[in-house]
């Protein structure tokens, strides 16, 4: 089917494509991941060991990407692929967001690692600091880009029919299960890692970067930074301390946004952005 031209950009992704968001991220990712999974050795012999610079870890990290761009270009062709591409340059936003990710995050993970008495920082490779910067931006290339899925998809179909809180537990729950298989896979981070303070974390910092989202108006380069920070390399293990500490800021911040998070009225429903504001709500 040829894709729509984009006349409204809300009107142009339909809430029924979080379906297919959702179906098609979860196959490319448990695909790929269960491969390793039910045949182990097979695909080792096939495709090599699994790692996290696995080229199959990439795509699995990516699927919620991968998804978001499918399902535009489906609805709102190339023409809507720029307009979503564009959003990673809504730059302007909150001085107070920009300090919580660049100053409040690595925080969290230090009190985290001193409280279960490790370093403040992780230690460094005999190598010095050269190899972590190179992770540092490998790192980029990896979480931050789901968020073109969790944010630039999923969120705003969801606060079409919830509030931003709603919408950000769901996402986080979701987020958290789609993560599982990784924690039956050798030769990654999640295998040494327990599921369930995963788990929480993953809501908690869904419902977290909820209001810094609709707060940037829909802007996809401030959940990545955020993302970003939550992989850092020089941050020593903090788990399960870090989430712990993270619960209670989600509830400082969700208490202190109650006006916005609890309602849908500012709350961003556009997955590709209009210069006239929001659009009206789409036709199902």
């Amino acid at each position: 089917m040829a894709a729509k031209s984009n006349t409204s950009s809300s009107m142009a992704i339909p809430s029924s494509a979080l379906a297919l968001f959702l179906g098609a991220t979860f196959l490319i990712t448990w695909g790929l991941i269960g491969i390793y999974i039910l045949a182990p050795d097979k695909a080792a012999s096939l495709f090599g060991e699994i790692s996290g610079s696995h080229p199959f870890f990439f795509l699995a990290t990516w699927a919620p990407a991968i998804a978001a761009f499918l399902i535009v270009f489906r609805y709102a062709g190339a023409s809507g692929l720029r307009a979503f591409l564009s959003r990673l340059f809504l730059w302007r936003g909150s001085w107070g967001w920009a300090a919580f990710i660049l100053l409040a995050l690595p925080l969290v993970f230090v009190a985290g690692s001193l409280l279960k008495g490790g370093p403040m920082l992780a230690p460094l490779p005999p190598e010095g600091a050269g190899p972590v910067v190179a992770v540092l931006f490998m790192m980029l290339f990896l979480g931050p880009v789901e968020e073109f899925g969790w944010r630039g998809v999923m969120q705003p179909l969801l606060q079409r029919h919830m509030a931003p809180i709603w919408a950000g537990v769901l996402i986080g729950a979701t987020w958290g299960t789609w993560h599982l298989p990784a924690f039956f896979l050798a030769g990654v981070v999640f295998a040494d890692w327990n599921f369930l303070p995963f788990f929480v974390g993953n809501v908690t910092l869904a419902v977290l970067v909820t209001p810094i989202f609709n707060s940037a108006r829909g802007s996809l380069l401030w959940p990545m930074l955020f993302h970003w920070q939550l992989i850092n390399p020089f941050w020593a293990d903090a788990q399960p301390w870090d989430t712990w500490i993270l619960v209670a800021v989600a509830g400082v911040i969700v208490w202190w946004n109650r006006a916005t998070m609890f309602t849908r009225a500012g709350a961003i429903t556009e997955v590709l952005p209009t210069a006239s504001g929001p659009a009206p709500q789409p036709a199902e």
